[in-house]
This record gives C-alpha cells, sequence and structure tokens, in this order.
C-alpha cells in the first residue's frame, strides 16, 4: 500500500490535534469522568477507527481493509491488557482519582511516541533481513507462553528499575501536590510521585510495545498501517480506562485470549519466514513451500477469540466474585488511603457498600472463601470504622450499611 506525503502530514496534523482537543477540554482540568463522559468518548474514538477502517477498505481494497481491521484489534485487545498494569501503578502511587486523567494522557503520548520509533525501526529490520520474520515469531511465542503462565516482570511492577533510579538519583517527595510534578519540601525543589508515576507508565509501555508491535507487523507490513493501528487502538484508551474500571478485574480469561492470539500470529510470522526464507543453515537459504495464513482468516480467529474470551469472562461465576472482590479491596484502599476531597469519599463509601452487597449475593462457597481473606477483612473493618469517625465529626454524610463481616 503507497501512501503519500501529504496522507502522511494530515495524518500526523490529525493525530495531534485529537490530542490536543482532548488535553484542553478534558484532562486540563482536574475532575473525575462521569460513566456517561467515558461511554461517549470511548464510543466516539471507536467510531472514528472504524469510519478509517471503511476509507482504507473503499480506497485499498479488501484485503488492506482486512488488514487494517486485524491489525487494530489486535493492538485493541493488547491496550486492554494495559489497563490491567496502569490500574496496579496508579493505585501503587495513590493517585487521587481527579489526577488519574493526566497521568493516563502523558502515558499514552509517551507510548505513540515510543511505538512510532519502535514501527520505523521494525520496518526497516524488515527491508533488511527476511529473518528477522522468525524473531518476531519466537517473540510472540514467548510472550504467549508468558500470559499462559501467569508471569508478571518486576519491570511491570510499580518498583521497576526506573523508579528505582529515579528515588536513587534525583529528590523525590511522598505527598502529591495537585497535579504539579515538582514541589518544594524544606526549602528544596523535589520531584512529586506524579512524575514518577508518569515516568514508571512511560517505562512499562516500552516492554508493551516490544510485544505489540511485532504483532502487528505479523499483520501487514505497512508501516502506514501499522501506525494508524496503533493510533487508533491508543486513542480513547483513557476513557476506556474510566469505562470499564470494574469491569477490568471481570476479564479473567483475557490473558488466555491474547495468550492465543499472539500464539497464532506468531506461527503466521514464522510460516511467511519459511515461504521467504534465505538464511543459509535452513533449506539451504531456499523458500520452504508451506502454506500460509490469509489475512481474512486471521481477522476471523482473532475476532473469534475476543468474542469467546470476553463472553466466557463475563457468564464465569468465578469471574463475577473476582470482580466484586477486587471492586471491594480496591474501593477500600482508596477511601482509607488515597482520597481526601470529603464529597467523593462519600462516593468511593458508597461505592463499597453497594459492592459488599454484591458478595453478599454470592453462593456461600464463596462468600466462606472471602471471608478467609485476612487482609480484605482487615481493610473493609477499618473503612467502616473510619467511616464512622468522618460522620462523627461531621466530615461525611451517614451511609446504611451493614459490614461483610
Amino acid at each position: 500500500m503507497q501512501v503519500s506525503g501529504l496522507v502522511w502530514s494530515l495524518t500526523v496534523v490529525g493525530v495531534i490535534g485529537l490530542i490536543a482537543f482532548d488535553f484542553y477540554f478534558h484532562v486540563r482540568r482536574a475532575h473525575i469522568p462521569s460513566l456517561r463522559e467515558a461511554a461517549a468518548w470511548s464510543a466516539g474514538y471507536v467510531g472514528v477507527a472504524v469510519l478509517f477502517g471503511l476509507a482504507v477498505f473503499v480506497f485499498g481494497g479488501p484485503d488492506v481493509g482486512a488488514e487494517f481491521f486485524a491489525a487494530w484489534l489486535t493492538e485493541k485487545a493488547l491496550s486492554v491488557d494495559n489497563l490491567f498494569v496502569f490500574l496496579v501503578l496508579l493505585g501503587s502511587f495513590k493517585v487521587p482519582r481527579a489526577e488519574q486523567q493526566k497521568v493516563l494522557l502523558f502515558g499514552i503520548v509517551f507510548s505513540l511516541i515510543a511505538r512510532t520509533g519502535f514501527i520505523f525501526l521494525g520496518a526497516a529490520l524488515i527491508n533488511s533481513f527476511a529473518w528477522i520474520f522468525y524473531l518476531f515469531g519466537l517473540i510472540l511465542l514467548v510472550t504467549a507462553g508468558s500470559l499462559l503462565k501467569g508471569d508478571d516482570s518486576d519491570d511491570r511492577s510499580a518498583d521497576n528499575v526506573i523508579i528505582r533510579m529515579a528515588r536513587r538519583f534525583v529528590r523525590t517527595s511522598e505527598e502529591y501536590d495537585g497535579d504539579k510534578l515538582f514541589t518544594v519540601r524544606d526549602g528544596k525543589r523535589v520531584l512529586t510521585p506524579m512524575l514518577l508515576v508518569m515516568i514508571a507508565i512511560g517505562g512499562t509501555d516500552i516492554l508493551f510495545a516490544l510485544d505489540s508491535i511485532p504483532a502487528v507487523f505479523g499483520l501487514t507490513q505497512s508501516v502506514y498501517l501499522v501506525f494508524t493501528a496503533t493510533v487508533f487502538s491508543l486513542l480513547g484508551l483513557r476513557q476506556l480506562y474510566f469505562l470499564l474500571d470494574g469491569l477490568l478485574d471481570r476479564l479473567i480469561y483475557l490473558s488466555y485470549g491474547l495468550a492465543a492470539i499472539l500464539a497464532f500470529i506468531g506461527v503466521k510470522l514464522i510460516l511467511h519466514a519459511m515461504h521467504e526464507n534465505n538464511v543459509p543453515f535452513i533449506n539451504g537459504g531456499d523458500p520452504i513451500d508451506v502454506v500460509e495464513i490469509s489475512t481474512g482468516a486471521s481477522l476471523i480467529f482473532i475476532v473469534g477469540v475476543l468474542v469467546i474470551t470476553v463472553v466466557a469472562s463475563l457468564l464465569s461465576p468465578k469471574g463475577r466474585a473476582q470482580t466484586y472482590v477486587a471492586a471491594a479491596r480496591r474501593h477500600a484502599k482508596e477511601f482509607l488511603d488515597i482520597e481526601t476531597d470529603p464529597k467523593y469519599c462519600d462516593e468511593i463509601y458508597h461505592r463499597l457498600v453497594i459492592e459488599e452487597e454484591h458478595l453478599r449475593s454470592l453462593p456461600e462457597r464463596y462468600r466462606a472463601r472471602i471471608r478467609q481473606e485476612s487482609e480484605l477483612m482487615d481493610l473493609l473493618r477499618r473503612a467502616h470504622a473510619l467511616h464512622e469517625r468522618r460522620v462523627d465529626a461531621g466530615t461525611c454524610f451517614s451511609v446504611a450499611s451493614r459490614p461483610l463481616v
């Protein structure tokens, strides 16, 4: 697919314009997006991606259109996996919810810059070395295996090497100062945790790019399609975070679905490498006559796996129990350690009460297991005790509730 310089320029200007619009009209003023706002903007970004894909289908042909949609869906699914890590990072750094939008937007912008570099590097490697498809395929197969085993790299935690270096060589504070990146403590200018969490999200996203870029090149070798699929998967990710929030923990089989998709694309890449083979010690450097997987078949497989994964997760009783437990734990921690705004504290406590009602609605075998989770039980007891003290002090409204324990 040949793309003119004018089209490239218009695309880049459009992306910058969307990011600027997002910042000046939504993120610059710290606030907590409502469910309606998050849903509307998430749907809007998905709609823009679909319209762009239809335009590619019309002007580039069915095969090119299928390549874009397959790449976009894969990147979108992988970006949802990113949200799990973002959730851990934001919780670990105790980022106030009203300030989370700015952190997420920074992560998206950093990701776009880093992934654009990886995309052009990947394209250069593909053009220079046909054997690179073998390497990309192996990377995806290894990544799929790690997803099946449930391995979590320390580099993706809230205490990764980038953060440890920042804490070691730069003065940092333990408290936030609104959404400021720097503050003054004891007469000295120091970093706030806001900048540290931005560094953490940016650093971990580099690791995600190492997984996702080879996957997209396994579906299309067009640099323009890889770039636009990546852009449209990341734009709207901030709104999707607030929209999915409590549903993220419900997708208990997402890692298995992503593992299947990455393994499928890995096999597709290796088959393509064999078909284009020029490695001297493989078949004497001659191409190998193997069956290649078409783009249409790839698109059908990706859509099918995602549908099965999501439906199975939503229908699973285990997933429902896990969702309620994770939401109750998260709301209790927010109420106890993170939020200081009395108005939002009331909202958080109300959500906690709702999640406890959900827990009480579970079958007895799940409730018995939950009562054995001492950490969760302690969090809930402390949250109820703190709420009672705040009600007595007049800083919180009374909310009718009965402790789970």
